[in-house]
Formats: structure tokens, C-alpha cells, sequence
């Protein structure tokens, strides 16, 4: 799949046609260490890439975490609380998180396969 860039795109739900998502990629060692840290919500996801776990610390609002292998398909999703530290996932090359609740109403489940669009000006995400 090649190694991702920051940037921006669509994230859709491949088992449900009609979920398209904004996107937030952080893939540099800076935007993963930020992630959400400072802010009071987020319109869609972020994606953590590499990334196979993640804590809430310091986070002010509740979060729904899914863990993705390689293909981008759904290992595992739970909600986390502020202050908590999540389980290490050995077979996660990315997390993607979302306001919590917003992953069960876009149809996200183990096992359900995701696919990322270029951003807005159409450049390739991946290097």
C-alpha cells in the first residue's frame, strides 16, 4: 500500500454504499503525537497511520477507536473515555477515531472494509 502522507480525504465504508466520511490523515511522527489532543471535537475521522493503539490522556471528549490491518479492514472498535489506555493490537497498522457514537451510526463493525479517496485537490496520500 506504500507509506501514507498528512493530508486529508473521504473515508467510505465499503459494506454500506452510502457512507463518505471527511478524513484527517496523520502520518508523520508530529501529527500522530498530537492526533486530538486540544480539541473539543472532530467532523469525521482521523486517521493514525502507523499506529496499533492509542490513550485518551489529556483528550477532553470521548472517543470510538477502530483498529485496521494492512487491507484497511475493521480488526476491532470500542469507545474510549478520556484518561484511558488503549490494549496494543499486534495485527493494527492504523487506528481511526471518531467522536464516540459516530462509528456504530456510519455502520463500522469488525470485519468491514474501508477505503480512503485522495484528498480535496486530488493528490495521492500515499508515497
Amino acid at each position: 500500500m506504500g507509506r501514507w502522507r498528512d493530508g486529508t480525504g473521504t473515508l467510505s465504508v465499503l459494506d454500506d454504499a452510502g457512507t463518505a466520511v471527511p478524513l484527517e490523515i496523520a502520518a508523520s511522527y508530529r501529527a500522530r503525537t498530537r492526533g486530538l489532543l486540544g480539541r473539543d471535537g472532530i467532523e469525521g475521522a482521523l486517521l493514525l497511520t502507523p499506529a496499533s493503539s492509542v490513550h485518551t490522556f489529556r483528550m477532553r471528549f470521548a472517543i470510538d477507536v477502530a483498529h485496521l490491518d494492512r487491507h484497511l479492514r475493521v480488526i476491532a472498535v470500542r469507545t474510549m473515555r478520556p484518561g484511558r489506555l488503549g490494549a496494543i493490537r499486534p495485527r493494527a497498522r492504523h487506528v481511526l477515531e471518531a467522536e464516540a457514537g459516530a462509528m456504530e451510526a456510519w455502520g463500522l463493525r469488525p470485519g468491514s472494509r474501508l477505503a480512503i479517496a485522495a484528498g480535496p485537490a486530488g493528490q495521492d496520500l500515499r508515497t
